[in-house]
């Protein structure tokens, strides 16, 4: 068993240094976790209205399952904050969390554990508990003990913590009339009114209720979709940003014709996707859809690729076969990176257009086709033709319908949900649960420009659930061992709780030993800028001029501080 010796908290700088404050933003950060900042008397309030409207029993569990879920965010940070030091001082950074958010006073009489081998028992007293002060001032006081948040709290670290369930319990209660609160932790198992205890961390029945509704509701409305809704065109795609919904708008009108399509936009944002999106919201969504790449065919077998070919056309023809086009006969065929076409396949392409008909390489026979062509370039086709390098007459074919798809930065509110589809997908692809991404890393997500878009978000987050741990949460350094990465100049939370790149953050940290240096020597600001200037000025070799610039000043201040020393 590990046994804390004298029962000693340690120091809680590491603790506080955890916290910072980004008040330009709106926000508090305790390590990668936003943290809200409420009064006690409004949760008071709180308290009150819960206890009035769902009675004593069911806020008990309400408020019990509340701080079982903080508890376990709190205990992702033991080893995180000190890995170097022993189980005990490391598990007390739960207590020491709870005294440093004003929850309570803490004070451990008792804790002895292994982790391997499961075993546990931790007795701790509770002074000046907020629950306490917010139950009494609105209800007096009470038979049975209060502290139902902080209790739950204290279950759900040391579970997490331990990797199994353990179960504090109040034996007395400062609610009760008492001085202080007397709790005491140990294994579920071994408690004799476990069945009592474990029925308040249960989902409450209303909840379950309510989710049952809720599921129901998201089935009928998938039903709806699959029979035929206009909405089906948005049912795998995820966004809710203007821009995005613009998209979604366009794509749905154009659905319900056989319109020429060309979507353009940067590389990454997506446009494939939305191509199926609209093959799938018309009327030809039981008919093939058929992507090609021109960028991936050699410029002599595009026809062959895309047209078919008769057998004997050219050396290697052994053998008659359709195209592409004939392919997706009734549906729809996607020309992505139509800008690579030849100037052959191209004119080739424009007579299908035009005509809804084709001739296979080496054919002296037309075959009628009825397809929706969807093209796509992520190039300024309009310049391209002013360069030689695309036909017009092509050009203005394709451009019946054209729609611009935003890049990710111009979308920024929709990176959160598209983090979370793409954390369920390799959730499932890697047989991993993790926590999700901490709210400081979706910050950081957010400030980010993007280059690769959607394409390079979807990279970011499985690298994420990859390196992330079983049950843990997604951090920076999950997304990006290595900061310094030229493809990944992504910025952080400096200590001041802004963003800052990690070059910044460690010159804060070198200035800020620098001035604690110079306070600690005991030198004062008349010594230090007679030591700047000497210094500047022996740098400079004695050049007023070339030292103040060195200083930031201009000659004549500079002149006159030389003149005073």
């Amino acid at each position: 068993m590990n046994k804390a010796a004298k029962l000693e908290f340690p120091e809680t700088q590491d603790l506080i240094a955890e916290i910072q404050f980004d008040s330009s933003e709106g926000k508090i950060w305790l390590n990668e976790r936003r943290m809200l900042l409420f009064h006690s008397s409004a949760m008071s309030s709180l308290r009150k209205e819960l206890i009035d409207t769902l009675g004593v029993e069911r806020t008990k569990g309400f408020l019990m399952r509340f701080g079982f879920q903080s508890g376990l965010k709190d205990a992702e940070l033991a080893h995180k904050v000190r890995p170097d030091l022993s189980s005990a001082e490391a598990f007390f950074v739960g207590p020491q969390l709870h005294s440093i958010k004003g929850m309570v006073k803490v004070e451990p009489l008792e804790l002895a554990f292994d982790v391997e081998k499961g075993e546990f028992y931790g007795e701790f007293k509770w002074f000046d508990s907020y629950e306490v002060d917010a139950h009494v001032s609105e209800f007096g006081y009470s038979e049975d003990p209060i502290c139902w948040e902080m209790i739950g709290y204290a279950s759900g670290y040391s579970t997490y913590y331990m990797g199994r369930k353990i179960l504090f319990k109040e034996i007395s209660c400062a609610g009760t009339g008492k001085d202080f609160c007397h709790i005491i932790g140990k294994p579920a198992d071994e408690w004799d009114d476990l069945e009592e205890q474990e029925r308040y961390l249960m989902p409450d029945s209303v909840t379950e209720e309510l989710i049952s509704l809720h599921r129901q509701i998201d089935n009928l409305k998938a039903n709806f979709r699959h029979q035929g809704s206009d909405d089906d065109i948005l049912i795998n795609s995820v966004g809710h940003s203007g821009a995005f919904k613009n998209v979604c708008h366009l794509i749905k009108k154009a659905s319900k014709s056989k319109v020429t399509v060309l979507l353009q936009g940067e590389t990454g944002v997506g446009k494939e996707v939305v191509a199926r999106g609209l093959h799938s919201g018309s009327d030809r969504s039981e008919a093939p859809f058929v992507a090609v790449n021109c960028a991936c065919i050699p410029p002599d077998l595009i026809e062959a690729e895309l047209f078919g070919v008769e057998k004997g056309a050219f050396t290697g023809a052994t053998q008659s076969r359709e195209g592409k086009f004939e392919r997706a006969n009734h549906g729809t065929i996607f020309l992505d990176e139509v800008i690579e076409l030849s100037p052959r396949a191209q004119a080739t392409l424009l007579r299908v257009l035009q005509e809804s008909e084709l001739e296979r390489v080496g054919d002296n026979r037309t075959r009628r086709i009825d397809v929706r062509v969807v093209a796509a370039t992520n190039e300024d086709l309009e310049e391209a033709v002013k360069q030689g390098r695309f036909r017009a007459d092509l050009y203005y074919r394709l451009n019946v319908y054209p729609v611009h798809i935003p890049p990710l930065r111009e979308r920024l509110e929709d990176i959160p949900l598209l983090i979370e589809h793409f954390i369920v997908k390799y959730h499932a692809l890697y047989n991993k649960q993790t926590l999700g991404v901490s709210e400081r890393a979706t910050q950081a997500l957010t400030a980010y420009k993007w280059p690769g878009n959607i394409r390079e978000l979807e990279n970011m987050i499985e690298r994420g659930v990859i390196l992330a741990e079983n049950n843990q949460s997604i951090d920076l350094e999950c997304f990006f061992p290595s900061l310094a990465e030229p493809s990944h100049p992504l910025n952080v939370i400096n200590s001041k709780g802004q963003l800052a790149t990690p070059a910044e953050e460690e010159n804060s940290s070198t200035e800020q030993n620098l001035c604690d240096q110079l306070i600690d020597e005991g030198l004062n600001m008349d010594e230090l800028e007679t030591e700047l200037i000497n210094a500047a000025m022996n740098r400079a070799d004695g050049n007023v001029s070339k030292a103040a610039r060195l200083l930031g000043l201009t000659r004549p201040a500079l002149a006159y501080r030389l003149k005073k020393q």
